[in-house]
């Protein structure tokens, strides 16, 4: 398993990570991520493709 994180300072809350991979990151009212919990070995392609889309580098897939 691995774990999303975020860089706050770079973010600037597109939602692209959401619309990537709504299982695991939610949005605030902001619309800032919400990582809720592990990223399975099932999503990690998309949690892959969600660190790729990121306009501002501003997630992370990083081993648990």
């Amino acid at each position: 398993m691995s774990r999303l994180r975020v860089d706050w300072p770079s973010c600037e809350a597109r939602g692209l990570c959401h619309e990537l991979l709504p299982e695991v990151v939610d949005l605030d009212e902001w619309g800032y991520p919400i990582v809720r919990g592990e990223v399975t070995d099932e999503l990690v392609a998309d949690a892959r493709a969600a660190v790729r889309a990121c306009p501002r580098l501003a997630i992370r897939l990083v081993p648990r």
